[in-house]
């Protein structure tokens, strides 16, 4: 386990890096800070900045990070929603993965009623070329077709009431001058900050017309003239010190209750976490533990304790937040799956969140289980998870494939925040299952043609494919695609929840009137 978070310490300051030293050199001689110091000076004093998805596009072609920077951060203590262009990745332009971390940072903005608030200083779209000219142009299409969601998304903001604050800071060219066009408030910096649809350049090959940043699209311009300036800084530090003045007149207030517990530490030592589970997840961990070192007081009401014992559920607090767990000790049989839909349906009845620890290989197989009704069963818990509405929230602690990631609520359920552990494995179902299945495939249509089974060549074969889905099932793997929300360390876990719990309670947390047909 250290190894991995020395490996995840190591790609984070890779992407705390941005576009590398000489990028940063360049910013810095100009006055600038880099995305990072503007989002530390921006947050109230001494409290923390939780950043979603540091790792995207990690084993990719693009910076690791993706050229932006997004989380939850305090700003005269109201809970905010915080994006950011790095200038030091390509300008800030929006790369396909700079995009995904866009629409996610709206979509926890609008779930949670959080303030959104955006750092913008962006080249526009990623226009690099590629050597492969027809996926160059499929993927500019796929790219162009989602980033006209962001504008979508960002009015959906403010219709809801949701306000959204943007600070413009340097040039916002094309596809990124509508991140302010689109906002509630827009804070512009004296001689810094540049919009326009279209720069000098491409105004004088349409048109003809010859003019310079300035006069085009700039600060002064836009606070006197366009109007699309709210506030003109004097300098970076001024615009951050508005954006606070801007948040604290927003007179937000969390529509959820607040934390009802004591807040106490657990009894048990966060730190023994990191031997609990082991890389190979060979070993079973009884999630009991995990849950010992995570609630306030290491207290836990378990729910049905003797009854469909490879799932525990019950009730604790973190922080003072009260939850419902529901933690695998096993693979899902027909009980415990029954088990999970009641809890469900309980902690929906008292609006009570809901936190998933996953550690699952799936639902149980075989002539007896399917004969005892584990489709029905399993499909009554999918049905729960899918009908509840109070907030989700997950954490991969170990494997979680297939149909288990389902029934614990995995990211396509509106889990409100998803996070991994190092050791988390997230696939369809586990590489050796894979690989055997394709093997029996392999040998039946051999026995079908009458030909002679090639052992060695499938023994090669399927080490290439467990290889293979070994590698892509991978924390990293998954939370480079943005399959989640980061991958922390275990010893966080405790604070990552509760953060997300008071994140939650910005919106209201009310449980489901009703679920559907459960057969």
């Amino acid at each position: 386990m250290l190894e991995q978070l020395a490996e995840i310490d190591r790609l984070n300051l890779e992407a705390a890096g941005g576009g590398g030293e000489r990028s940063m050199e360049r910013l810095r001689s100009r006055g600038k800070l880099p995305i990072r110091e503007r989002i530390s000076a921006v947050i109230d004093r001494d409290s923390p900045f939780y950043e979603i998805s540091p790792l995207a596009a990690y084993c990719s072609d693009y910076a690791v990070g993706g050229g932006l920077v997004m989380g939850i951060g305090v700003i005269e203590g109201t809970e905010c929603m915080i994006m950011g262009n790095d200038p030091t990745v390509l300008g800030g332009a929006i790369t396909a993965f700079a995009g995904k971390k866009i629409m996610r940072a709206i979509q926890i903005s609008r779930e949670n009623r959080l303030p959104y608030v955006q750092f913008v200083e962006s080249a526009g779209g990623d226009l690099r070329g590629s050597d492969d000219p027809e996926r160059q142009m499929r993927e500019q299409l796929d790219h162009f077709g989602e980033s006209g969601r962001l504008f979508y998304d960002v009015t959906e903001l403010s219709k809801l009431g949701i306000p959204s604050i943007a600070v413009v800071f340097g040039s916002s060219t094309a596809g990124g001058a509508y991140q302010p066009g689109m906002s509630d408030y827009n804070i512009f910096i004296k001689e810094r900050s540049k919009v326009f649809l279209g720069g000098p350049p491409l105004v004088q090959m349409a048109t003809g017309e010859i003019s310079d940043d300035e006069t085009l699209g700039g600060a002064q311009m836009h606070a006197e003239t366009s109007g699309l300036a709210d506030y003109l800084a004097e300098d970076e530090l001024d615009a951050l010190r508005m954006c606070r003045e801007v948040v604290a007149h927003l007179n937000h207030q969390k529509r959820g209750p607040g934390a009802t517990g004591t807040g106490d530490e657990p009894v048990h030592d966060p730190e023994e976490l990191l031997g609990l589970i082991s890389r190979d997840l060979a070993t079973a961990i009884d999630v009991r533990e995990v849950i010992a070192r995570t609630v306030d007081g290491s207290r836990f009401e378990e729910f049905k304790a003797r009854y469909g014992t490879t799932l525990i559920c019950g009730w604790a607090h973190v922080h003072g937040y009260p939850v419902g767990i529901i933690g695998n000790n096993g693979p899902l049989f027909s009980e415990s799956a029954n088990k999970a839909a009641q809890f469900i349906q309980l902690c929906n009845q008292q609006d009570i969140p809901l936190l998933f620890l996953h550690n699952i290989t799936g639902f149980m197989v075989g002539k007896d289980f399917e004969h005892g009704g584990i489709v029905k069963n399993g499909s009554r818990m999918i049905n729960a998870v899918s009908n509840s509405m109070v907030p989700h929230i997950s954490v991969i602690l170990g494997s979680s494939y297939g149909a288990g990631n389902y029934g614990m609520s995995g990211r396509g359920f509106n889990t409100r925040f998803t996070y991994l552990w190092p050791t988390a494995k997230v696939a369809i179902m586990g590489p050796k299952q894979i690989a055997g299945v394709m093997s029996l495939v392999r040998r039946g249509q051999a026995a079908r043609k009458g030909l002679e089974f090639d052992e060695a060549a499938d023994a090669e074969m399927v080490a290439e494919v467990e290889h293979y889905h070994e590698l892509k099932s991978l924390a990293l793997y998954a939370t480079g695609r943005i399959g989640d929300d980061g991958i922390i360390d275990p010893r966080d876990t405790r604070d990552v929840v509760a953060m997300s719990l008071s994140a939650c309670h910005n919106n209201d947390v009310k449980g489901a009137e009703g679920f559907g047909v459960f057969r």
